[in-house]
């Protein structure tokens, strides 16, 4: 009996071991995709991850947390931006103006989780511009710069070169990563919010040993 609970204590070190090992180094094809044709970089001196997200998507907004968690911790050579994308669809477009909107006038860290919270936990309509505009005034907001951001032209060429990086990157879903424009992955390839993290930590790691040959 003891040299077969022996045997089952081994089993389970192994089988720690081997998960421990997978965690620590993703698969392309299963946690994560080389991109074909990767876009040139503006800085080859960072790495970039970017966040192609919707505040439409409850997959993002449950996500949420868990990515601004990690974007506060990474040094000052990686950088992190989010890309709101609208699929073509009307009310994905006034989100994804909604964020560009509100990351001219410096609020997405007064107001990013907060947009999420409205739509996903208060079923507060924000697809709705007049619903949206009232809605920003609440917050403390001068509702007529809100509007003058998320009109101008500035915020509707981002919003078409946000879909336009989207296609090129291949993505058909959100919330999904795109590191230093070479590698793509998601919660959904990862297994997870939080198995996501190690993919992410081990393909920006790779990414800056790339930049320093």
């Amino acid at each position: 009996m003891k040299t077969l609970l022996n045997s089952i204590v081994v089993a389970f070190g192994v089988m720690a071991i081997v998960t421990t090992a997978n965690a620590g180094a993703p698969v392309n094809g299963k946690d994560y995709v080389v991109i074909d044709s990767p876009i040139p970089k503006d800085n080859s001196q960072v790495v970039e991850v970017d966040e192609v997200f919707s505040y439409a998507c409850p997959h993002c907004a449950h996500f949420a947390p868990t990515i601004e968690a990690w974007a506060k911790k990474l040094p000052k050579n990686v950088v992190f931006k989010r890309i709101p994308v609208s699929f073509g669809r009307s009310q994905w477009a006034v989100t994804a103006k909604t964020y560009y909107a509100i990351n001219a006038l410096h609020l997405v860290p007064q107001l990013h989780e907060k947009i999420f919270h409205a739509i996903h936990e208060e079923n507060v309509n924000l697809f709705s511009e007049d619903v949206l505009f009232d809605w920003i005034e609440k917050q403390g907001v001068n509702r007529q710069q809100f509007i003058n951001a998320y009109r101008s032209f500035s915020v509707q060429s981002e919003l078409q070169r946000g879909d336009q990086l989207a296609m090129a990157y291949g993505v058909d879903a959100v919330p999904t990563l795109i590191i230093d424009n070479k590698y793509r992955t998601s919660p959904s390839m990862a297994g997870g919010y939080t198995q996501l993290i190690p993919v992410l930590n081990a393909l920006v790691e790779s990414s800056l040993k790339n930049n320093h040959h």
